[in-house]
């Protein structure tokens, strides 16, 4: 009945309902969260690309890394972690292992020492996730040199066409090679707890206190602060977030891969050269924050003055939450009733205002955390670029000036 309900609107309200709609029914935060960074990050990108190489690069970077942050971790952790350090536990174990390590503790549940175990186990094995992600970035400078015969970063964005040092060259790849390495030997190290864990943890007092660590760290080390607890335990626990029973991406997981990717991204990006690292040191900081938490917190202040300003209220509740479009039906019954009006006049309204809710908050993260921030980025680095120029022209013709005076003056008296 929604889906006809929505048929009714026009166009464009028709469409935009649509889409809401499409990011509402989607599975979890996976889904609707690769749709939003993908156009966030990568359409602004490649409209400002710099060149082949650059586009190039934005493209590989982007796709594989949405790819593997909201995708990966529901077959991971779903899939294969959780029949494998499951399949030991009883029938009424392994219906908690959905349940997050956080309730668990607090509930001080019988089954703990068998579940908290598996669990840590799991939420180890989502390591593969973030270091997979730290390594993009040097099998992207790998694939810039491989294909394109570029390691210079000035080349790559086009601010100069200058040739190739080959020494500068072997020093990005083997960095690369070498920090691919060191992720691969961190995930092996990893799994290899992990498996430790899953085996004697039932029986080991340390490797409970590592377990609880692990899928609830707020809860293990903040007992008596709620607040601080609640915080860590949604932004640093590596346990999975449960959806319908099945194991899905965390906002904890989600945290991991932009800290332990962002140590990908400027050491990546240090390797190509000083424009580079800056470029990065300006635009990172600023998307990884929006990916986490800023998204949330725009959307929650964006909620708030609405209702301040008495919008909406029909759609947002005290607790700041919009009802789904398979909600707004029965909403605009009973409205239909209440006012003697129909229930397609109703729905329009309350579809406008969910269009609003949720389409203001996507059009600022591709309008200004898409566009306008790749594109700032990129003047300020040609900008600095054409300023270190002059200034080091200026400092050789100063040297140059400085070192004909003083020829001068030594001729002068000799």
């Amino acid at each position: 009945m929604t889906i006809n309900l929505i048929n009714t609107l026009a166009q464009p309200l028709k469409a935009a309902s649509q889409f809401v709609a499409h990011k509402e029914n989607a599975s979890g935060l996976s889904t609707s969260r690769f749709i939003q960074d993908t156009a966030t990050c990568l359409v602004p990108k490649a409209v400002f690309s710099r060149s082949k190489a650059d586009l190039a690069e934005n493209s590989f970077l982007e796709l594989s890394e949405s790819a593997l942050v909201y995708f990966a971790p529901a077959f991971i952790g779903e899939k294969i972690a959780r029949k494998i350090y499951s399949k030991n536990l009883s029938d009424e174990a392994k219906k908690l292992i959905a349940k997050s390590g956080a309730d668990l503790l607090k509930e001080k549940n019988a089954l703990n020492k068998t579940v908290l175990p598996a669990k840590a186990a799991i939420a180890l094995s989502a390591l593969f996730i973030p270091l997979t992600e730290f390594t993009l970035n040097y099998f992207k400078n790998l694939m810039t040199l491989k294909v394109f015969k570029k390691g210079d970063f000035n080349n790559i964005a086009n601010l100069e066409n200058s040739k190739e040092d080959k020494n500068f060259q072997k020093q990005v790849e083997k960095s690369a090679y070498k920090n691919i390495s060191k992720a691969a030997s961190i995930f092996l190290a990893a799994t290899a707890l992990g498996g430790l864990i899953s085996k004697k943890g039932a029986s080991s007092q340390a490797l409970q206190h590592i377990s609880e660590a692990i899928v609830a760290p707020g809860t293990k080390f903040f007992r008596n602060n709620h607040k601080a607890a609640n915080f860590f335990n949604k932004y640093f626990s590596l346990d999975f977030a449960s959806e319908n029973g099945k194991l899905v991406l965390s906002k904890g997981q989600l945290t991991s891969a932009v800290v332990i990717g962002g140590a990908g991204y400027f050491g990546a990006a240090k390797d190509r050269g000083r424009q580079n690292f800056l470029e990065t040191l300006f635009r990172f900081p600023l998307v990884g924050f929006y990916i986490i938490t800023g998204s949330d917190l725009f959307e929650k202040g964006f909620k708030k003055l609405l209702l301040k300003t008495g919008k909406c209220k029909e759609t947002i509740d005290k607790n700041l939450q919009t009802p789904s479009f398979e909600k707004l039906e029965e909403i605009a019954k009973s409205l239909a009733q209440k006012n003697r009006t129909t229930v397609e006049k109703e729905f329009q309204k309350l579809a406008k205002q969910k269009v609003l809710i949720s389409g203001v908050p996507f059009l600022f993260s591709i309008g200004f955390m898409g566009f306008f921030v790749a594109g700032i980025s990129n003047l300020f680095t040609k900008y600095r670029y054409n300023q270190e120029k002059k200034n080091t022209l200026y400092t050789n013709q100063f040297t140059i000036k400085s070192n004909t005076q003083n020829e001068t003056f030594k001729t002068f008296f000799s």
